[in-house]
């Protein structure tokens, strides 16, 4: 905790640090530069962390992009920056290099840090590094989805082009269904029938209805894989109009909803205290025993996939639905939306530092194109953030391409900025309190405290 408390000040002091920091863009310089070198930054190494990725880089973009720059008559030497640190490791050394006129020109970023690092003036918008007509004129834009393109942008700019991302939804098992009596072909309307739905599913010995991630055990899967669809269900996301949601009716009827799934039995509470809770309803459910999970597609992909899976489960493709997840109501969610879903994913920057800001858009193109998307899946079927790509790998994959295709053009991105780790702490707090027997209005009032506390009055809403 020590280590952590003092990495997170020390990113947090170099963030502020370039605060006020103006640079002459000039989106033009060097734009006719026929021998130019540039350097990718990403928290990828051969052998190591996001191994897979750094292979990628090495072994297929920097020659490819190299060979398609010579054909223009263009030298272009590129360079592999490679790290395998921790995650905020890695966000401190970026901020560093940023702020001292260094690093890559081309830096791969969590999404969740783009605000944070916008905030502080470390990276810019595309447009006024590249220039809007540049940046415009990429046909790419066309194959990623609105939504999607909201993780590289801030303040409604453009920072970044989107490197993947992915969905989540009710993952549900068509076995204990069928035995309850229950369609097979389920896609509830609203919570009241998720709700409805487990009740029946509560008949069903050793089974336990309905998981939804809970309490501080289960870290960031309690805030993305249950609080924030949920808030976003009342039609109000976690952030707005300057404000983080303190004790509003939304976050009052979030927390409601836990009551109903713990105290009415729906759900374990004894599972979402255990230090390894996730990865027990993990199990659970592919033994049969869970009904109803919320989760990314990852749970799908890489935990109960037959052959590899960390929970493998051998009747996956029969005996496994999905749904999306409903608002509290139709019409309900944000934007009037009838269901939501949340997403993660990466992005990429140009840093504002180049020397040549046409060459690394140039680079910053290629990576994302459709050729290069495809390849650094390396086989794998995985969701993207170019459509085109998508219809053709995930063809074969049916929980995928609704992923693709029903959940990415709804869905939304967490908040981008540096109080963001606290405000989800407390959200946490605040399930672990429903969980353990307080009233949802008491949870909502120690929860809103606690958010003023850390972030300020003035940066909350509700009361």
């Amino acid at each position: 905790m020590r280590r952590t408390t003092v990495v997170l000040l020390s990113v947090a002091g170099l963030l502020a640090g370039c605060l006020g920091q103006v640079r002459d863009a000039d989106p033009t310089r060097n734009a006719d530069a026929t021998d130019v070198t540039l350097t990718i930054t990403a928290n990828a190494v051969a052998g190591g962390k996001n191994a897979r990725g750094a292979d990628w880089i090495a072994n297929w973009v920097i020659p490819r992009f190299t060979e398609a720059q010579r054909a223009k008559g263009v030298r272009a030497t590129v360079r592999f920056e490679q790290n395998g640190a921790g995650d905020e490791d890695f966000k401190t050394k970026v901020a560093l290099d940023f702020k001292t006129g260094g690093g890559g020109d081309v830096v791969e970023l969590d999404g969740i840090w783009l605000g944070e690092f916008a905030q502080a003036g470390q990276v810019e918008p595309l447009d006024d590094i590249v220039g809007a007509g540049e940046v415009d004129a990429w046909d790419g834009w066309r194959q990623i989805p609105d939504a999607v393109q909201d993780l590289g942008e801030f303040g409604g700019r453009r920072y970044g082009v989107p490197m993947g991302t992915d969905g989540r939804v009710l993952f549900y098992n068509k076995e204990l269904f069928a035995r309850a009596g229950l369609p097979i072909d389920w896609q509830p309307r609203g919570w009241d029938d998720v709700l409805d739905t487990a009740a029946k599913l509560k008949a069903l010995p050793g089974v336990w209805p309905l998981q939804l991630n809970a309490g501080t055990a289960m870290g960031e899967a309690t805030t993305m894989q249950g609080v924030l669809p949920a808030l976003l269900g009342t039609g109000t996301a976690v952030h707005e109009n300057g404000k983080w949601q303190g004790a509003t009716p939304g976050v009052r009827d979030v927390l409601s909803l836990y009551r109903r799934v713990y105290r009415d039995g729906l759900g374990d509470p004894v599972l979402q205290q255990e230090a390894k809770g996730r990865d027990r309803s993990f199990a659970l459910f592919a033994e049969h025993r869970i009904g109803i999970l919320l989760e990314s597609d990852y749970f799908w992909r890489s935990v109960v996939e037959p052959r590899a899976g960390v929970a493998r489960m051998a009747d996956r493709d029969t005996a496994v639905g999905w749904a999306l997840i409903p608002a509290r109501a139709p019409g309900a969610g944000v934007g009037g939306q009838d269901f939501v879903s949340t997403s993660g994913g990466g992005v990429r920057v140009i840093n504002p530092n180049t020397r040549y800001p046409r060459q690394a858009w140039e680079l910053m193109k290629f990576l994302n194109s459709a050729e290069a998307v495809k390849s650094a899946l390396a086989g794998a079927a995985q969701v993207t953030q170019r459509a085109d790509v998508n219809d053709e790998v995930l063809a074969g994959d049916p929980m995928l391409g609704f992923i693709a295709d029903r959940v990415l053009p709804i869905t939304r991105y967490r908040p981008g900025l540096a109080d963001y780790p606290k405000v989800s702490a407390a959200l946490r707090q605040a399930t672990a309190d429903v969980v353990a027997g307080r009233s949802p209005d008491d949870a909502a009032r120690s929860y809103h405290d606690a958010l003023v506390a850390a972030v300020g009055a003035d940066a909350v809403a509700g009361g």
